[in-house]
């Protein structure tokens, strides 16, 4: 799995809007998420525009516009995110995994890059944004008192 600066950007986005929000429909500013977030606002624009039409980002305009999760974060996987801006998961010489086609002795492969695809998936589509949120600042979930 390659992570493109894209899809990066696009799950700091999602996570900026989700802690921003936080389910009471506070609208952020792209402005703003570029600005926090140290994303170039016109490759930021784009992303945006990916997470809107895929129905994860609410936007209004005008003065008092911006931008909003569709659904809580609790809702909103890693998965969903990653498929709005880079389409499949898993890539071989840039097709999706299902599409690799092998003979002969490689032909075993397909099997791999299968596999592969499906542990990706199964992690991305199992974390949400609100367990991402939950994590303290070094990456690690909190631990129980």
């Amino acid at each position: 799995m390659y992570v493109s600066a894209r899809s990066d950007y696009a799950l700091r986005a999602m996570l900026a809007v989700a802690a921003t929000g936080r389910g009471d429909g506070e609208l952020v500013k792209a402005a703003s998420l570029a600005e926090v977030q140290e994303i170039p606002l016109s490759f930021l624009q784009g992303i945006l525009l990916d997470l809107r039409r895929a129905g994860l980002l609410f936007s209004h305009r005008g003065t008092e516009g911006g931008y909003a999760l569709t659904r809580p974060p609790d809702e909103i996987t890693v998965g969903d995110v990653l498929r709005a801006v880079g389409g499949s998961l898993t890539t071989v010489r840039g097709l999706p995994a299902e599409r690799a086609d092998y003979h002969g002795v490689a032909a075993g492969l397909t099997e791999v890059w299968l596999a592969v695809h499906g542990a990706i998936a199964t992690v991305v589509d199992s974390t949400t944004l609100a367990d991402l949120l939950t994590r303290d600042p070094t990456g690690r979930a909190p631990t129980a008192t």
